[in-house]
């Protein structure tokens, strides 16, 4: 009798052995799918995180531009309008163009 009850106490074991492999089976492709689920959740708060930041970045950056255009086109017409109401001293030029080229004072 010991015999067969050693036999049904190792049956047992093989049981519950089976048991514990197919539950730790189970928990790991369990693991397995948060652990995807939660790359997948973190992946798309990521792209609309960035996105967003992208979004903010180009905004920023065309009003920057548009700032730096008005600023350029503002002192390019001051500056022609200085050019344009200077007066121009022939008689000096030439004066100064010879002593400097000719030699002549």
């Amino acid at each position: 009798m010991e015999l067969e009850d050693d036999k049904n106490v190792l049956q047992h074991l093989l049981y519950l052995e089976t048991e514990a492999s197919t539950l730790v089976v189970v928990a790991q492709a369990e693991a397995d799918r948060r652990v995807s689920e939660g790359e997948k959740a973190c992946r798309a708060a990521y792209d609309q995180a960035y996105s967003a930041e992208v979004a903010n970045l180009e905004t920023a950056h065309v009003e920057e531009i548009a700032a730096i255009r008005a600023d350029f086109e503002k002192q390019l017409e001051t500056y022609r309008d200085s050019l344009a109401s200077g007066q121009v001293d022939q008689a000096a030029f030439s004066t100064l163009m010879q002593r400097l080229l000719l030699g002549e004072a």
